[in-house]
């Protein structure tokens, strides 16, 4: 019996494999059939390693810390361009001084101008009036002459409305400026006398004006004509 079970035992192992076939199959290493056995997916394993280590890894941290700075720069302007916008503003307040000195200037000239031009209307103005005036003088002179010599017996209203017209005229010449030089028993003055002869006088300072010949006139600050007169002298 004992015999028989080996031999049945015997019956169902392997026929032994060839010496080839055995050369044939890779060796597996012994280390690596646990690692096999246990190891997990490659991808998960990244993962996993990914979370647990991404909160702590330094650079996240600053940059965590950085972006509160960043947003409080912005809101208080501190981000690096304060000198920039300081220089900015000096030449700003640089500019704007100067514009205002300048229209400040541009003012004053134009007001300066419009003086000028103010002086210079009145001027030509009085000019011409001047000139009309100079032609209406001789008028006046004859018809004061006219009045001054009226014959005797004369009609009274006819002679009270010449001397009307003539005074009506001489309104007229004042309102625009004209006035009459005076010169009897005042000192000589050759901008506003003409001299054309002298008398002894001893009752007069010299160089007195004693007699008048034709008035003289002037208009504003302008001698129209000077007045022909008569100067006392000492007597000899």
């Amino acid at each position: 019996m004992p015999t028989k079970r080996k031999t049945d035992h015997d019956s169902h192992q392997q026929p032994p494999k060839p010496d080839s076939e055995q050369a044939a199959e890779p060796a597996t290493p012994a280390g690596d059939a646990p690692a096999a056995e246990g190891a997990a997916p490659e991808g998960g394993d990244a993962d996993a390693a990914d979370t647990m280590t991404g909160d702590s890894q330094p650079g996240d941290a600053g940059a965590g810390e950085a972006e509160p700075a960043r947003i409080e720069a912005e809101a208080t302007g501190d981000d690096g361009t304060t000198g920039d916008n300081d220089v900015r503003m000096e030449e700003l307040a640089s500019q704007l001084e100067e514009a205002n000195n300048r229209y400040l200037r541009l003012a004053a000239d134009f007001d300066n101008f419009k003086k000028r031009a103010r002086q210079e209307q009145l001027d030509t103005m009085r000019h011409a009036a001047a000139t009309v005036v100079e032609r209406l003088l001789p008028v006046v002179d004859d018809a004061n002459r006219a009045l001054d010599h009226a014959p005797e017996g004369v009609d009274e209203g006819w002679l009270k409305g010449v001397q009307l017209t003539v005074r009506q005229l001489e309104d007229v010449l004042a309102s625009v400026g004209v006035e009459r030089v005076s010169a009897m028993g005042a000192p000589f003055d050759p901008k506003l006398h003409e001299a054309v002869g002298s008398e002894e006088r001893a009752d007069q300072p010299e160089d007195t004006v004693v007699v008048e010949l034709r008035p003289g006139y002037r208009m504003h600050d302008r001698v129209l004509r000077p007045a022909l007169v008569k100067v006392a002298r000492r007597p000899s």
